[in-house]
Order: structure tokens, then C-alpha cells, then sequence
């Protein structure tokens, strides 16, 4: 299955390459304070293939807290945050907002409550690090 997403004014797309098709989608509803007020829900398959666009750097913002170890994309022009990359040892991990998808049937998506908050720093990468989408690709479209 190719999920194509993007935020509302499309400055950040991307195409996510989930192979075998899915029989369902895992949808996790974070329940930290950032999460909540942007409404994103993340998904992500190790297996899969994540290639991101990015339209005008100048409106990219990348924003981070806490342990400061993911950075949340977040389109200056929209608002919307798309996508969130973890760079662990010099690799990047990513996790999308199922709210972005474009071409997805919701009847595939699987709710469940998430809570990182009481994670040690440590367990938090090595998590990223098994169940984040590991093949993560830039393309500039300048």
C-alpha cells in the first residue's frame, strides 16, 4: 500500500510504502500535552519506506521538547504537523500523522491511547528503534 499525506498546504508531503498491505493500520492517540493540542496520531511500520518532501525549507519548522531527542515537523505556513524523525547513532526514525493521510480507507485505522511521558530517555530510542519506520528518504522540491 502507498499512503500518501501531507499538511494542509502541502509544503510537507510524503509517501509511505507499507508492504504487505495491512490488514489494519495502527493509530496511536499520544496523550502528551503536544499531541493533544495538535490532534496527531501517529503511525509507523518498520518494515516500510517513508519518503518526504519538502517544498519550501523556509517554512519547515522543526520542534522539540522534553528529552529533545524527535523532532516534529511542523509546517510554519499551516500549521500542521505531518511527521516526527527521531535520529538515533546518525540514522533517522519517523512516525506519521494517520490525520494526514490522503488516500487511506479510515475503516483501516486502529485506535489506541499511547503514554511515553514515564519512558526513561534510553527505553524511549531503543522503542524508536524497533517500531519506527527506518527508511527514511529527503526529497527537496525547490
Amino acid at each position: 500500500m502507498l499512503i500518501s499525506g501531507s499538511c494542509h498546504c502541502k509544503n510537507i508531503e510524503f509517501t509511505f510504502n507499507w508492504e504487505p498491505e495491512p490488514l489494519e493500520i495502527p493509530a496511536r492517540a499520544c496523550s502528551c500535552s503536544f499531541c493533544i493540542k495538535h490532534s496527531a496520531v501517529w503511525t509507523s511500520y518498520p518494515a516500510g519506506r517513508l519518503r518526504l518532501n519538502i517544498r519550501e525549507q523556509k517554512f519547515l519548522y522543526r520542534y522539540s521538547f522534553e528529552t529533545g531527542t524527535a523532532q516534529f515537523h511542523i509546517c510554519s505556513q499551516c500549521g500542521v504537523v505531518p511527521v516526527v524523525i527521531s535520529q538515533i547513532n546518525g540514522h533517522d526514525y519517523a512516525v506519521v500523522n494517520v490525520n494526514t493521510f490522503e488516500n487511506v480507507d479510515p475503516t483501516l485505522l486502529k485506535y489506541v491511547s499511547a503514554k511515553f511521558t514515564d519512558e526513561s530517555e534510553q527505553a524511549r530510542l531503543t522503542r524508536r528503534q524497533q517500531n519506527w519506520i527506518a527508511n527514511v528518504e529527503y526529497i527537496r522540491k525547490n
